[in-house]
C-alpha cells in the first residue's frame, strides 16, 4: 500500500486552523471601560450601602443663596470648573465641563482609583439599580480614573453614590459644580452684571460686599470703597486679619497695601450681583495656605461717595 505524507508547512497550517477554531466561541475582554464590557461578567454584589457610622464627616457643598445655573445660561464651550464635594474621600482633581446647545456634561478626574463605579442618585437607589445604569471609569493618559456625567445645573447639589472597591458598598456623596469658577462672560444669564451694564461714570463709590468660603472666621469690611476709572472698577478689600500676604484674582497676584493695620488689597471687580471667585493666602497656620473665597458685590447698594 502506498503511504501519503503531508508536507511540514501544510501540517502547521492545519494545526493553526484547528487551534483557531477551538477558540472561536470565546469572548475577549477588550478592557475598553464601557458599561457593557464592565457588566458582561460582573459578579460584584452591589446591594450594600454604607451606614452613617461608616461615613466620614459630611461637609456642606456650595453656599446659602446660590441659584442654579442651567446650560442655557452658559455659552457653548469647554471649561475647567471647580467641584465641591460633601466628602474629602471623593476628591476631584480636575473637571472639564462641556456645554453645547444648552446641554452640559462633565468629565471628573479623581485623585485615586478607589471607586469601582458611581451612580447619579442615592446609595439606596444605586443598590436597587441595574449595573448597566452605573457609570464606570475610563483611564486617562496619566493613568487616573475619570467619570463622565450629565450635569443638569451648576451651583446645584448632585446626588452621587460611589461604590468603594475596598469596602464593597455604596457611599452617599453630594457634588456641586461651581459657576463662579467659570471665566468671565461664560455665564450669560442670572443676576450677574458688568460695569458696562451699570453705566457707572469715573469716580468713587461705596458698595456692599459679602464674603463666603474658608473657615468662616475671617471677615471683610462692608460697605467698601469702589473706584471706577477708564472703564475698570477697583474695590478696596479690608480683612479682619493681618495674616493675609497676597490675594489672587484669576491668574493675577495682588500684594497688600502698605501702612494699613489689617491686610488690605485693591483688586479689580469683574462682576456685580454674582459670586466672584478669589483666593487669599494666610500665614496664620503652621505654613502658608491659599484659601478659596467668593466675593459678591451688591449692584443695588452702589452709592456715590
Amino acid at each position: 500500500m502506498k503511504k501519503t505524507f503531508l508536507a511540514p508547512a501544510l501540517c502547521a497550517a492545519l494545526l493553526v486552523g484547528a487551534l483557531t477554531g477551538c477558540g472561536s466561541n470565546q469572548t475577549a475582554d477588550t478592557g475598553s471601560g464601557t458599561a457593557a464590557v464592565q457588566t458582561q461578567k460582573d459578579k460584584t454584589d452591589y446591594s450594600k450601602v454604607a451606614s452613617s457610622a461608616d461615613m466620614t464627616t459630611v461637609e456642606q457643598v456650595g453656599e446659602d443663596g446660590m441659584e442654579a445655573i442651567s446650560g442655557k445660561q452658559v455659552k457653548d464651550g469647554t471649561y475647567s470648573v471647580a467641584v465641591d464635594c460633601s466628602s474629602k474621600m471623593f476628591h476631584v482633581t480636575d473637571c472639564q465641563l462641556t456645554v453645547k446647545n444648552g446641554e452640559m456634561t462633565a468629565v471628573m478626574t479623581m485623585s485615586g482609583t478607589g471607586y469601582r463605579c458611581i451612580y447619579l442618585g442615592t446609595g439606596e437607589q444605586a443598590a436597587k439599580a441595574k449595573p448597566e445604569d452605573y457609570i464606570f471609569p475610563e483611564t486617562n493618559k496619566d493613568g487616573a480614573d475619570t467619570f463622565a456625567i450629565p450635569v443638569e445645573a451648576l451651583d446645584q447639589g448632585i446626588s452621587c453614590a460611589a461604590f468603594s472597591k475596598n469596602k464593597q458598598q455604596w457611599y452617599d456623596r453630594t457634588i456641586l459644580l461651581r459657576a463662579d469658577s467659570l471665566p468671565e462672560g461664560a455665564v450669560t444669564g442670572g443676576n450677574s452684571k458688568t460695569l458696562a451694564d451699570l453705566g457707572l461714570q469715573d469716580g468713587t463709590y461705596t458698595v456692599n460686599v459679602t464674603l463666603a468660603g474658608g473657615s468662616g472666621r475671617a471677615s471683610i469690611q462692608s460697605p467698601t470703597e469702589l473706584t471706577v476709572a477708564d472703564g475698570v472698577a477697583t474695590a478696596e478689600i479690608i480683612w479682619s486679619s493681618s495674616n493675609y500676604d497676597y490675594m489672587m484674582v484669576g491668574d493675577t497676584k495682588y500684594e497688600p497695601m502698605e501702612g494699613t493695620e489689617t491686610s488690605t488689597f485693591e483688586i479689580p471687580v469683574t462682576k456685580f450681583g454674582a459670586k466672584m471667585a478669589v483666593q487669599a493666602d494666610t500665614t496664620a497656620m503652621s505654613q502658608p495656605y491659599l484659601i478659596d473665597y467668593t466675593l459678591t458685590f451688591d449692584a443695588d447698594s452702589i452709592e456715590a461717595k
